[in-house]
């Protein structure tokens, strides 16, 4: 399958670069699948499309200010941008990357001295010289992706977060989710749905471009991942009863998909990853593109994706590649904010 034909054109000035003042206040564009129909609504009216027994799913990752700055001995300029959280040693995309020997030390804002070693799977491994933590709260930046062309600000800090977001690790926003409110959940849960959580720690595979011509040749970041026995458990008799899961994000989707994909067993069933009281927990680089049969997402809720993108091959796979591309078409003429501070997309 060749990846030029998941390229559009995209006028730069609907790249949202801040989001909308009220989180629900964002377009909704519904692609209903059965009916091959799109309409255009306001994300708070996405409660309506809730059924009793069907299930919310969400990604409750936390992104850290996993930018950083800082100068080299000679005086240079370099930006350290964290594709993990680990102690004291962990990978980074850095710049500029051909210039920095092994061994060589950066000093941060903060003041604390970075060791450059080796090259890792991605990127160049980094040594900190104390608590990440402490260095991240310190000088730190939120990590907001290549096409927001501003450095982040004080708004950044909870705008880039999701409200429901609580286990650090995340280095991009699963930014499907940047849309819910609190209330809005709690109206979603009085239509007589649930309400579940799973964890992947969004990185830099979101926005790593495809370099390979085939899609199927593309190797995906690898992510990790938790999905509790409950939330398991939650799922399958979800559709055990005849409920509809909504998955937030390519990423909630990724996950479910992979977990149910290691095996014929239900989710709560997959064998060979670690596990804690049933719980289960590893890493995913699965790869969704048209011809993907989806076993547990039935419907998606997702934002506007960058051309030749895995996001972009996701949303193809779920709604069929002609819809999406027609739906971003009159997204286009209607003038809808794309990407991770745009507007919003339910493909039913």
């Amino acid at each position: 399958m060749k990846l030029s034909e998941f390229d559009y054109i995209l006028p730069k000035e609907l790249i949202a670069q801040y989001p909308v003042k009220e989180r629900e206040k964002c377009r909704l564009m519904v692609l209903d699948r059965a009916n091959q129909t799109v309409s255009h609504k306001t994300f708070e009216d996405i409660a309506g499309y809730f059924k009793k027994d069907d299930c919310l799913v969400l990604n409750d990752t936390k992104v850290i200010a996993a930018r950083l700055f800082g100068k080299r001995k000679t005086g240079g300029k370099v930006e350290l941008f964290l594709l993990e959280k680990k102690n004291p040693i962990c990978e980074a995309l850095v710049r500029p990357s051909s210039r920095l020997k092994e061994g060589e030390k950066i000093t941060l804002e903060s003041g604390d001295d970075v060791e450059v070693l080796d090259r890792g799977e991605v990127g160049r491994r980094v040594k900190f010289n104390r608590s990440l933590d402490d260095i991240l709260k310190e000088s730190g930046h939120i990590p907001l992706p290549p096409y927001i062309d501003r450095i982040d600000g004080a708004s950044d800090k909870d705008d880039y977060q999701t409200v429901y977001g609580v286990k650090e690790g995340a280095t991009a926003s699963p930014t499907a989710g940047l849309h819910f409110t609190r209330e809005l959940i709690e109206e979603i849960r009085d239509q007589g749905a649930g309400v579940q959580f799973v964890t992947l720690h969004t990185n830099y595979g979101t926005f790593a471009p495809i370099k390979t011509s085939e899609v199927e040749a593309h190797k995906m970041h690898k992510e990790y991942f938790e999905l509790s026995a409950d939330t398991a458990k939650f799922v399958n008799e979800t559709k055990k009863n005849g409920g509809k899961v909504f998955a937030v994000g390519t990423t909630t989707t990724r996950l479910l998909e992979y977990c149910a994909s290691l095996s014929s067993l239900t989710l709560s069933e997959v064998e060979g990853f670690s596990r804690n009281d049933g719980s289960l927990k590893g890493y995913t680089d699965i790869l969704i593109y048209p011809g993907y049969q989806f076993k547990v997402v039935d419907h998606l809720i997702t934002n506007f994706h960058l051309p030749k993108s895995t996001l972009l091959l996701l949303v193809s796979a779920f709604a069929g590649k002609e819809f999406i591309f027609e739906a971003y078409r009159q997204a286009i003429l209607k003038r809808y904010r794309f990407f991770s501070y745009g507007d919003a997309m339910l493909i039913l």
